[in-house]
């Protein structure tokens, strides 16, 4: 696992390995650095023997109307939540080619179908992650990768917090009235646990989705109203 934060980073690695026993590696860097990717990717390698599932989870950029945004921000969201997924495709398909198996799995948001709004650095960029992961998945399915997008909708996470405390001092209501009025969209009237966000990501990963490729699975309790 890797992640900006060293400190938060080893806090769950701890927490897995004490509910899993699992051995796990961590690296503390970020993402939009191409050559830091490629360090930590060859370290995986090294301790692991290979490369077999890589899940690419870089946070969203801030939220924000068009015109509050700088060029600064769209070039770090361009970075951040675009090409550190390139990156990352780019050091791990060869180790998957090696053993004809391999998972790419993206997680982006409802925003690659259905813009939302004060999100339009998210809503244009992670489209063109999902224009990268058709265009994997064609490339290297002949050699047994799998590459899949994951799109949760309003899901229980800090990040949904920071767009409530956003929009709160905009609208003058109050982050838990926002919070509400989102879950109430939904045709599930809640809003998504991060769990069950993992749970899709475990079965794309899974011998059980070995026909599934090219695809993005919106996690989002119906919030999506297209066909």
């Amino acid at each position: 696992m890797c992640s900006r934060n060293a400190q938060t980073l080893e806090v769950a690695a701890a927490r897995i390995r004490s509910a899993h026993h699992a051995e796990v590696f961590t690296q503390a860097f970020d993402v939009g650095d191409p050559a830091a990717v490629s360090r930590f990717v060859a370290a995986v390698a090294a301790k692991f023997g290979s490369v077999d599932i890589c899940v690419t989870n870089a946070g969203g950029p801030p939220a924000k109307g068009f015109l509050a945004t700088t060029q600064d921000e769209w070039q770090r969201a361009i970075d951040l939540n675009f090409l550190s997924t390139v990156y990352f495709a780019r050091e791990v398909i060869p180790h998957m080619q090696r053993k004809r198996w391999g998972r790419i799995i993206t997680i982006t948001s409802i925003t690659t179908k259905q813009p939302v709004a004060d999100l339009v650095l998210s809503n244009a960029v992670r489209a063109a992650v999902v224009g990268l992961v058709r265009s994997l998945a064609n490339e290297f399915g002949k050699d047994g990768i799998l590459v899949n997008n994951v799109g949760p909708g309003f899901t229980a996470t800090d990040r949904l917090k920071q767009l409530a405390k956003t929009r709160a001092a905009a609208s003058g209501k109050t982050e838990q009235e926002l919070i509400d009025g989102w879950a109430a969209e939904v045709p599930l009237r809640r809003l998504g646990d991060p769990k069950e966000l993992a749970a899709t990501v475990v079965w794309l990963a899974s011998e059980r989705a070995s026909y599934v490729t090219g695809q993005t699975v919106l996690v989002d309790g119906g919030l999506y109203k297209g066909l």
